[in-house]
């Protein structure tokens, strides 16, 4: 059985990470390629759901790096865009416990400079879902531009938003601006607990979750690390456990948990429209499909997801924690 396409939009970033220099006193760099809708769209293609790619790809060293490796992983790039404009950069600093703090090399590269006329080429006709977010989503000038996209896209598709806040290149009060319209587009919001902190400071995951429902997404996804992932379906909850995991580093865990969640809905045929079929059961099944694939990414060096035939099989529930 074929599963549904998935069309991811946005950006594709080197991320350089710091690694031991051979002379003293110089500083080594090894790259990899990263992003976060980049690394939702290889997760999805590893994992069996026909992933196509809208993004615009520089065509220096670093482009042709990505290119590279979204097609080793079966991702569709026949709808990106070759942009003149030089690629993203992105060096990580990993702490003890492998969350990594990033500096960005952002200005005027290629991935922020859409057009609605770029977009409006796009052919969703087949696409189930179209997912977006991270930084292609607020940077200007294309923010906008995808943001209209999207919305127009909502009546034909299942919209998925991951905001992915970074607060060093995009203030939080223009995330909290745009996010009420985010909400009334988007049927799926997964975000991260650190992304809670600074778009609601001092809510509760439960007062956030209705605070979006009451603009309008239905779906709200909170992952919160070692603690697992709550979601609340039109103000029903449900609480997922992570799987017990060595951690390398956490790069990349929150776009594989969404690749994973989006997929698994896939599979099941719940993807398309406005989800109105949608209930809790299949909320927490997605969520622990999604949870296995996250502690694999979270157990290797950077973005690397894992394929369909390295996930292990699930342990029977126990309870699926709705209330």
């Amino acid at each position: 059985m074929r599963l549904p396409l998935v069309t991811v939009l946005g950006e594709c970033v080197a991320d350089a990470f710091t690694v031991p220099a051979p002379v003293p006193g110089e500083l080594s760099l090894r790259v990899l390629p990263g992003g976060g809708p980049a690394n939702t769209a290889v997760a999805l293609a590893r994992l069996g759901t026909p992933a196509r790619f809208l993004a615009r790809l520089s065509d220096d060293v670093f482009g042709r790096l990505f290119r590279g490796h979204l097609e080793a992983s079966g991702v569709d790039l026949t709808a990106a865009i070759h942009a003149p404009e030089p690629s993203t950069l992105a060096v990580a600093e990993l702490d003890a416990q492998g969350r990594a703090a990033y500096s960005f090399h952002a200005r005027g590269t290629a991935d922020w400079q859409w057009t609605a006329e770029e977009l409006a080429a796009a052919d969703l006709a087949s696409t189930a879902c179209l997912h977006s977010g991270s930084l292609a989503l607020v940077r200007e000038p294309g923010g906008t531009v995808v943001e209209d996209f999207l919305a127009r896209a909502s009546a034909t598709a299942t919209i998925s938003i991951d905001p992915n806040v970074r607060p060093l290149l995009v203030a939080p009060e223009v995330y909290r601006a745009r996010l009420p319209r985010w909400c009334a587009i988007a049927d799926v919001l997964r975000l991260s607990e650190d992304d809670l902190e600074l778009l609601l400071p001092e809510h509760t995951i439960e007062r956030a979750c209705d605070t979006w429902h009451a603009a309008g997404v239905p779906l709200v996804v909170i992952t919160r690390g070692e603690r697992g992932a709550v979601a609340s379906l039109n103000g029903v909850r449900t609480t997922v456990p992570t799987p017990s995991t060595d951690v390398v580093d956490t790069v990349g865990a929150g776009d594989s948990f969404t690749a994973g969640f989006l997929h698994h809905l896939g599979a099941k045929g719940l993807l398309g429209g406005r989800l109105t079929g949608l209930r809790v059961d299949d909320v927490f099944d997605a969520c622990a499909f999604a949870a296995r694939v996250a502690a694999l990414t979270c157990g290797v060096v950077g973005p690397n997801p894992p394929w369909a035939g390295q996930l292990p099989q699930p342990s029977p529930a126990i309870g699926h924690g709705a209330g």
